[in-house]
């Protein structure tokens, strides 16, 4: 693979057959896409797991010249995530192909946070767990679903407005369709 490939892990051993597995699985997706810069995929092993299903996590982040794909997949073996998510990822490459894009790139904004206990939750003070900065390209709402369905984000993206020239939240409603947050200052 020509492509700069990171591989990470998170509780789990990243044994030489796991990479070159890996690798080989990515380096398929470099065929689809020949604008890639780089690639990173993040391996782990699911502490406390739903079902015996979820314990393994494999995701994909592709970057390229004006855009970022992301695949995630769970599955009961890590090889099995592996393709599970590396199919996801050409499923999402080709709808990426498919569409003509003047304006392009942004990155999903996603924070975590450990859950509290009940008691910790009663005596805790809200606290920011994470922070990320990210490049806001200008882009018109459009072009924001789509990078929306593009990135596998489940919930929102932020853009910046490439008509109003404002920050804007576009979101998954619960019903399935899509809503737009556009701020007015005053």
């Amino acid at each position: 693979m020509t492509v700069k490939l990171d591989i990470y892990t998170k509780d789990l051993e990243l044994t030489d057959r796991i990479h070159d597995y890996a690798t080989k699985k990515v380096a398929r997706l470099e065929k689809f896409l020949n604008e890639i810069d780089e690639c990173r995929v993040d391996l782990g092993a699911a502490k406390t797991a739903r079902n015996a299903g979820d314990r393994f996590i494999a995701q994909v982040t592709i970057r390229g010249r004006g855009f970022i794909l992301r695949s995630e997949e769970r599955a009961d073996g890590i090889y099995a995530a592996i393709d599970a998510t590396v199919d996801k990822m050409s499923r999402q490459i080709e709808r990426f192909k498919g569409k003509q894009w003047k304006h392009r790139g942004g990155e999903g904004l996603s924070a975590a946070s450990e859950p509290l206990n009940e008691s910790e939750e009663q005596q805790a003070q809200p606290v920011i767990v994470r922070r990320k900065s990210f490049a806001l390209p200008p882009m018109d709402e459009l072009e924001a679903l789509e990078q929306l369905q593009l990135l596998d984000h489940e919930d929102f993206f932020v853009f910046l407005n490439s008509k109003t020239n404002t920050v804007n939240v576009l979101y998954k409603r619960r019903d399935g369709g899509y809503g737009l947050i556009d701020p007015v200052v005053g």
